[in-house]
């Protein structure tokens, strides 16, 4: 085992035992836990090992990245938009989620036996938690079957029927993480879209949808050079900013609401779209406005928190991308630094999250908080998928 110890997973375990559809299933913790997410970029899926209490103790193992093919990608997307079969799709990027748990198992050198827990976020293809609605795609019954481990799904629901916004889901997670580092402190992961978790001095936590992260800067490269991103931020570090439209987005309703709020993929689009149409830009000067769009959204967002992060820790994607680090570091006032800097791995920060979430859900612990989904309160929630005898 890479980074783990045997003899410290079978040492100090609690047992739980979750009860669903008539079958007993005995967990105990702590447990090695896989955890698989596919992000609002919908290009792959993260798979991560975690031994993990579902309470304070999370040690990080080996993961890895399946990338969906460029047809899968296309077709996620386009259902995103209310085309495709949802059916054949989901069924499709079930495959990916098995294969890339065996090649985790692989490369960890263990076996389904040594594994308690898979937690499945599957692929969010519609949020709209204002309408009760959000929909994450995936088959959490087949893959129980074919990999002989039980998995938890459904993460989502129970908090949107408590009223809540059913994201972000991730910041019980950093709050586990940062348990020793200087507060308050904030988390930004800059996905699809952009979101935060604020943690204060005593332990409170705050969560909330920011704005856009990468799917917009994304969609325009991807339209205009048919790459998947701005690699390492060069097309727009070439162009120039439209502080003009960058303004004009900023007016968007969003902006005004109070944490915590959430956001589907496309909620800027059309607004985006709209202003793109009037002002029309060059391929790069139109990447650089959308970096920029992200970068004075995450800066406005302190606005939303009860007090200044001493630092900003930057997860997802959009670390990578030296140009809007650097707008970052512009206009937040506070130091800016990847999740690495605190020996964090920022690759696989969600689905380590997704293994954590799935620990606490069978044992009925809270996904989600009032001041991190404005459900009114602590909710658990989750589907448990058994593995027949």
């Amino acid at each position: 085992m890479t980074g783990l110890s045997m003899c410290r997973l079978l040492a100090c375990r609690v047992r739980h035992t979750v009860h669903t559809g008539g079958m007993t299933s005995t967990i105990q913790f702590p447990a090695m836990v896989i955890g698989l997410m596919s992000g609002t970029s919908a290009d792959g899926v993260d798979a991560a090992i975690l031994r993990t209490d579902g309470k304070n103790l999370v040690e990080a193992g080996e993961s890895l990245f399946v990338p969906y093919s460029d047809g899968l990608r296309a077709d996620i997307l386009g259902l995103m938009r209310g085309v495709g079969d949802e059916s054949a799709i989901a069924k499709a990027l079930t495959d990916v989620h098995i294969d890339a748990v065996k090649q985790l198992l692989a490369k960890a050198k263990l076996t389904a036996k040594d594994v308690a827990l898979i937690g499945f976020h599957g692929q969010t293809i519609r949020h709209a938690p204002a309408e009760g609605i959000t929909v994450q795609i995936g088959e959490p019954a087949r893959m129980a079957q074919e990999l002989g481990i039980a998995v938890v799904a459904d993460f989502r629901t129970a908090d949107v029927k408590a009223g809540g916004q059913g994201a972000p889901l991730v910041p019980l997670y950093h709050a586990a993480l940062a348990s020793s580092l200087p507060k308050p402190v904030m988390v930004v992961n800059i996905g699809g879209v952009s979101n935060a978790t604020w943690i204060g001095e005593q332990g409170e936590i705050v969560g909330f949808d920011i704005g856009p992260g990468n799917a917009l800067l994304d969609d325009w490269v991807h339209k205009h050079t048919g790459q998947r991103c701005d690699k390492d931020g060069e097309i727009a570090a070439r162009g120039v900013v439209d502080s003009a439209i960058v303004a004009a987005f900023l007016r968007d309703p969003f902006f005004l609401l109070d944490a915590p709020k959430s956001l589907d993929r496309h909620h800027f689009e059309e607004r985006v779209q709209g202003l793109l149409s009037e002002h029309p830009l060059g391929v790069e000067d139109g990447a650089a406005t959308l970096a920029s769009m992200t970068a004075t959204s995450i800066a406005l967002s302190f606005g939303c928190v009860p007090a200044a992060p001493r630092q900003v820790l930057v997860t997802g994607g959009g670390r990578r991308n030296p140009y809007l680090m650097g707008l970052l570091n512009t206009c937040v006032n506070a130091a800016v630094l990847p999740v690495e800097a605190v020996g964090w791995n920022g690759d696989m920060l969600e689905a380590q999250a997704f293994a954590y979430l799935a620990a606490r859900s069978v044992q009925g612990l809270p996904l989600s908080l009032p001041t991190t989904t404005g459900v009114k309160a602590p909710m658990t929630g989750g589907i448990f998928y058994s593995v027949d005898e």
